[in-house]
């Protein structure tokens, strides 16, 4: 696990200083490593890494931290291997929270968009819940998924239709292709702000998820509280799916497929597949990024399209093979 965890942080932090370093205007390695440690305020090049670059690399790799630590408390307090916040219908009512309040309240701050999004992510984890539980026998995996397909399909179509009624398609283009453009250093620190809560109780629950994961009654067995630790799941997972959506927007499937890889790597315990999580998550967003930039340089491809175009297969795969049900 240490040597594991090395590798990823060694290979992470070179994709980052790469990141940093390619764009519109590609600026040399050497030049990325003096702008961090040897800051010169009368270089360009320095003021363009330390202003912009450097938070969007930042950004990129907290969002995807954050996307693939819910993901991976989705699938265990639900014990299906399909759910994800963008599945489970979390992303799509953050975005519908965030177009409700660019509509109307159109000078909103940075800090009441995140807000908005915490509150619409966490909409859209009641709706999914509460109706998967009012149906008969029960909340099951199955039940949970079909709830946050048609929850978040419902969401998605009220979005689009207030953002042309209210003609802020074109401003809300940008949250449903998710990216990292517009990512500055108000962003990181809500990211931040938003990750020493979330992931410091996701840890805290970590082996609780655990024993969860192997079943209600199995959990209740060893003297779990399964309802706390739902409940303190479905916080954490809103909370940092709410501050991912604020500032990435809708970027999919990194909650799908990286608990999958972690799961393989590590096995069963949550208490290795949360940390493990968040730096392959961190590793393929700033990646996907690396790819956004240069896939049409020097125009921009969302990066939701890059991680969608890993995410459908895999999603497909999983469908397809009722394999991942252990988790």
């Amino acid at each position: 696990m240490g040597l594991l965890a090395a590798g990823i942080i060694v290979l992470l932090a070179f994709s980052m200083a790469l990141s940093i370093s390619v764009g519109a205007a590609s600026i040399n390695l050497g030049t990325v490593w003096e702008a961090l440690f040897a800051f010169s305020p009368d270089s360009p090049d320095h003021a363009v890494i330390r202003e912009l670059r450097l938070p969007r690399a930042l950004a990129g790799a907290l969002v995807g931290a954050f996307l693939a630590v819910s993901g991976a408390i989705m699938q265990g307090l639900t014990r299906n291997p399909l759910a994800s916040p963008s599945i489970m219908g979390v992303t799509h009512g953050a975005a519908f929270a965030l177009i409700i309040a660019i509509v109307f309240f159109p000078a909103i701050s940075n800090i009441g968009m995140t807000l908005a999004a915490f509150t619409g992510a966490g909409l859209g984890v009641i709706l999914v819940f509460t109706i998967g539980s009012l149906s008969k026998g029960g909340l099951t995996p199955a039940k949970l998924a079909l709830a946050g397909v048609a929850i978040g399909g419902m969401l998605s179509s009220l979005s689009s239709a207030i953002s042309l009624h209210f003609q802020v398609a074109k401003q809300m283009s940008f949250w449903y292709a998710g990216g990292l453009t517009a990512t500055d250093w108000v962003s990181v620190h809500i990211l931040l702000a938003a990750g020493v809560v979330g992931l410091t109780m996701a840890l805290f629950i970590s082996r609780s998820v655990t024993l969860l994961s192997l079943g209600d009654d199995v959990s209740k067995g060893l003297g779990q509280n399964t309802m706390v630790v739902k409940v303190l799941g479905v916080i954490v997972v809103f909370i940092l799916t709410g501050a991912a959506v604020s500032v990435a927007g809708t970027v999919g499937f990194i909650g799908l497929v990286i608990p999958h890889i972690a799961r393989f790597l590590v096995g069963t315990d949550y208490r290795l597949i949360i940390p493990v999580s968040a730096l392959f998550g961190s590793l393929l967003l700033v990646l996907s990024d690396i790819g956004a930039k240069l896939l049409n340089a020097p125009f921009e491809t969302p990066v939701g399209a890059i991680t969608a175009c890993i995410g459908v297969p895999f999603f497909l795969y999983l469908a397809r093979n009722e394999g991942g049900r252990n988790l």
